[in-house]
């Protein structure tokens, strides 16, 4: 057995199976199967936005209702349901305002969701500027740019602290007066104007200067989503036993810190709050040995696994 086989076998069992790497399907049937997680998060994130368009400059209804007015900060849903981002709520209350009520119970509706699916699924399934982050990485990987300099992603956490302190001294909810998301909704919505020479600016950064500089880096949103989603029930699971550790699914993830092999194997699941969900890691591994699946199947089948093993 070589040093490198020896590495990759775990005790108890067989050595793994040879590495094999990604092969991007030649049919078309294939291709959609790689990129269905991918269609189907621009399917949402557009869908989103045209129903906010839609209702305002048509005034689409539903049962006589308004779709869906306001914005992402703060909408109401078929006339009938408050929706608010529980961060900017959270700012609101760290400037020493109390939000309306409608506001707190939209706030608790939408965090009841994410914390179901994963706080950062809104990064990868909902928030607009993931399009324009997405679209900058991979002009990155086409024209072989390199970052100028790398910052720590826990930066995003002392941004979201920050965002929180000039709440309270400005007395008002600071980074919405900022949000490159609040920005691109408003530009996108009512018409483009000089606000989105921010989201220029977010598109060059992450081209030019460092790869997902802000959504990975700085933003303060995705840092609270991120201490959410460490609730979250739907993770991606992992099969250990089938993984070659051919590396894949890491340098494909958006957020390469979050999947840690031993961590995984460990847990039977990717755990970091930090997952977006995006389901790129799952498209590229070549021995299926990555999956959607709820936390209590997950831990279900670990502890049968586990079981099975003892027996054995």
């Amino acid at each position: 057995m070589t040093e490198k086989q020896k590495d990759m076998a775990v005790p108890g069992k067989s050595v793994r199976a040879e590495i094999r790497h990604f092969q991007m399907p030649d049919t078309l049937g294939g291709k959609l199967r790689v990129w269905r997680f991918l269609i189907a998060r621009r399917f949402i994130q557009v869908s989103i936005l045209v129903l906010f368009m839609g209702t305002l400059h048509y005034g689409w209804t539903l049962f006589n209702q308004l779709v869906l007015t306001g914005n992402m900060s703060s909408s109401r849903l078929f006339g009938v349901i408050p929706l608010s981002d529980p961060f900017a709520v959270l700012q609101v209350i760290a400037s020493l305002q109390w939000p309306h009520m409608d506001a707190l119970i939209g706030a608790a509706i939408v965090l009841a969701v994410y914390l179901l699916l994963g706080g950062r699924v809104f990064c990868a399934w909902a928030c607009p500027v993931n399009m324009v982050a997405d679209l900058a990485n991979w002009l990155r990987e086409k024209w072989g740019i390199r970052s100028m300099f790398i910052v720590p992603s826990k930066t995003r956490y002392w941004a979201l602290l920050l965002t929180l302190i000039l709440s309270f001294i400005l007395g008002v909810a600071a980074f919405e007066w900022v949000s490159p998301i609040a920005i691109m909704h408003r530009e996108l919505i009512y018409g483009i104007g000089l606000g989105f020479i921010a989201v220029l600016g977010i598109f060059i950064f992450d081209l030019l200067v460092m790869a997902r500089g802000w959504c990975g880096h700085f933003c303060p949103l995705g840092a609270f989503w991120s201490v959410v989603g460490r609730t979250a029930q739907i993770r991606v699971a992992f099969d250990d036993a089938s993984c070659t550790r051919c590396g894949d699914c890491v340098k494909e993830c958006p957020e390469p810190s979050v999947l840690s092999f031993k961590e995984a194997a460990q847990h039977g699941m990717v755990r970091s709050g930090e997952c977006t969900n995006c389901g790129k890691c799952i498209v590229v591994c070549p021995e299926n040995s990555l999956s959607f699946n709820l936390r209590a199947c997950i831990r279900s089948n670990s502890a049968l696994r586990s079981e099975h093993g003892s027996t054995s």
